[in-house]
């Protein structure tokens, strides 16, 4: 029995070698396909990462556009049309974007601009990120490109301007008042003159009325680089036409500010606003080349009656914008014994006390007078071209000609207004935009 055992046992001799060679055919067979699948693997990998990169950097270049778009801050006389895209207009990125070390040209189109297409423009973004041939295991040049296509709502508020007097709540209007032109109101109208409105008296009218949000926004964004007073502001004028004449900063004049070579403006004044002329006998006219922003109450006021002289504002199509809420007998801006020439806004969010001195604009020049939140009162003494507006209320008092009148705006007159489309390449004020369509193409 023994000598059996080792009969067996010595017939086994080599069988490990033989075993060790089969593992090392096995192994050198698969070997190979797992190299090669390891290194498919590291070239997807490396794809995968660059293609990942790309994509994160060519969304990065539509959210820029789609910041440009909202914010508005191409200048219309960039916007080129296209020849490829008849009724489009393209703006192309002078520089490309550097995202996750990718190189991103951005080109936006838009459509041309028509006041009779609605309320919609559509926009389409094309933001396209390379790739280099920077070696390594794909060292293949390659890109990534989003295409998106953006509907944007923009404002219009022009239908307000439709009347001579507007009011998305009360309207008054009181004896020896004349008015031509439509009066409507989202309530009441108490029309007090006797018949003398001709135009249109609407009441319970469905008004399309902006928000302080929304007019704020508007117009803030149009003091952006603009001079800064921080802090509550008198501005003293001084010599007949300011500018080229220096405006003090304080009534004292121990500060003066910078001198305004066109115009005061674009300005804002974090605080309250005083504006008068402590010129004795002195006719001073300020000119406005911008828009003013101001965050406090505002008063503008011209010398007491007793004094012969005269303030005149002249509003250049320009806009004075105060964002102050102040209501229930306080006012947000008063404006009084003033002369007030050429078309333009004079706007505030709460109450406005509105005494102008003689006539308010012209046949050529609109003048809008609006309280976005609050009550509008004129206290007319001449005739008033343009629009009253006032959330609330709008209440006219008598005075002497108390006068006014509505023709509209003259041909090429240019208003500081969310007015929708407007005329030729101006872009309009973007009020919500949607993403309507998002496409990753890949080459």
């Amino acid at each position: 029995m023994n000598s059996v055992l080792k009969d067996l046992i010595r017939n086994e001799k080599g069988a490990a070698l033989i075993l060790a060679l089969i593992l090392l055919l096995i192994g050198g067979l698969i070997s190979a396909a797992l190299l090669n699948h390891m290194g498919n693997g590291t070239l997807a990998g490396e794809v995968h990462e660059r293609r990942t990169a790309e994509l994160y950097a060519a969304d990065a270049g539509v959210e820029d556009a789609i910041w440009i778009i909202s914010h508005q801050s191409i200048e219309p006389w960039l916007w080129q049309e296209s020849d490829d895209y008849p009724g489009w207009w393209v703006y192309e990125y002078p520089e490309p974007l550097i995202v996750n070390d990718r190189s991103v040209g951005v080109t936006l189109y838009r459509q041309d601009l028509d006041p009779t297409c609605g309320e919609e423009l559509v926009y389409r973004i094309l933001a396209t990120a390379m790739t280099e041939d920077g070696g390594g295991v794909a060292s293949i040049p390659s890109s990534t490109t989003v295409e998106a296509y953006l509907s944007a709502t923009y404002m219009d508020f022009s239908s307000l301007l439709d009347n001579a007097i507007v009011s998305d709540n009360s309207i008054t209007i009181y004896n020896g008042v004349s008015v031509t032109g439509n009066v409507t109101s989202g309530g009441t109208v108490n029309d007090k003159t006797g018949g003398d409105v001709n135009g249109t008296i609407t009441e319970g009218a469905d008004l399309d009325w902006p928000t302080a949000d929304e007019l704020s926004t508007y117009y803030l964004s149009q003091v952006g680089g603009a001079v800064n007073y921080d802090g509550d502001t008198d501005l003293d004028l001084d010599g007949n036409s300011c500018p080229p004449e220096p405006i003090y900063k304080t009534i004292d004049k121990f500060e003066e500010a910078v001198y305004w070579l066109d115009g005061l403006g674009p300005l804002k004044v974090n605080g309250e606003l005083d504006v008068t002329s402590s010129a004795p006998n002195q006719d001073v006219t300020l000119k406005l080349n911008d828009t003013l922003y101001i965050t406090g109450d505002t008063k503008i006021c011209g010398p007491t009656e007793a004094e012969p002289s005269k303030l005149t504002i002249d509003l250049n199509g320009q806009t004075i914008f105060v964002a102050s809420p102040t209501t229930d007998g306080h006012n947000a801006l008063e404006i009084e014994r003033c002369n007030i020439i050429g078309s333009g806004c004079i706007i505030a969010v709460g109450d406005i006390d509105f005494a102008p001195k003689g006539e308010v604009g012209g046949e050529d020049n609109f003048v809008l007078v609006m309280s976005i939140e609050g009550t509008t009162t004129l206290h007319p003494s001449g005739i008033f071209y343009g629009c009253i507006a006032g959330n609330l209320a709008v209440d006219v008092q008598s005075g002497t000609n108390a006068t006014i009148i509505n023709y509209g705006l003259a041909e090429g007159e240019d208003l500081n207004f969310p007015m929708g489309a407007g005329d030729g390449d101006e872009l309009p004020p973007i009020d919500t935009m949607n993403i309507e369509s998002w496409e990753i193409i890949q080459q």
